[in-house]
């Protein structure tokens, strides 16, 4: 089990002024495509724990970015098991390719740290400060 903290007042605005709700939480998984078979998405107030068995590690890692990301939640709880995720917070003035040279010895990795958060990331550009990324581990690098 991990407790992964967020950045509350950034990312993906889906809940306007309302309280987060599981049922816009598990469609916006849906709408980005991502495979929740098997995983229980609650929310309790603005934290989201996320529970069951994914059917593998990067889909409980893609499913949490995607939840934590969105503007609202403070942290996701993992109670999916499995291995815990590597994140980076993304701090001003970062680049990809400054977060690849640091958590996988090269730069250029970029590419593989912008596929392993996609579809949550459009574009290799578009991070932001206080958003987490993903980091692929030894074994899904190519």
């Amino acid at each position: 089990m991990g407790l992964w903290s967020f950045m509350k007042d950034t990312g993906k605005s889906l809940f306007g002024d309302e309280e987060p709700s599981a049922e816009k939480v598990q469609q916006e998984v849906s709408d980005l495509g991502l495979d929740a078979e098997g995983l229980d998405i609650a929310v309790d107030g603005d934290v989201i724990k996320v529970s069951g068995a994914a059917a593998s590690q990067e889909a409980k890692e893609k499913v949490i970015m995607a939840v934590g990301n969105l503007e609202g939640i403070a942290a996701v709880e993992d109670n999916a098991g499995g291995a815990d995720p590597v994140f980076h917070e993304v701090q001003p003035g970062d680049t990809l390719w400054a977060i690849a040279e640091k958590a996988l010895g090269n730069g250029a990795h970029y590419e593989q740290i912008f596929e392993a958060n996609r579809p949550m990331l459009s574009h290799p550009d578009k991070i932001y400060p206080g958003q987490k990324l993903r980091i692929p581990q030894e074994g899904t690098l190519t």
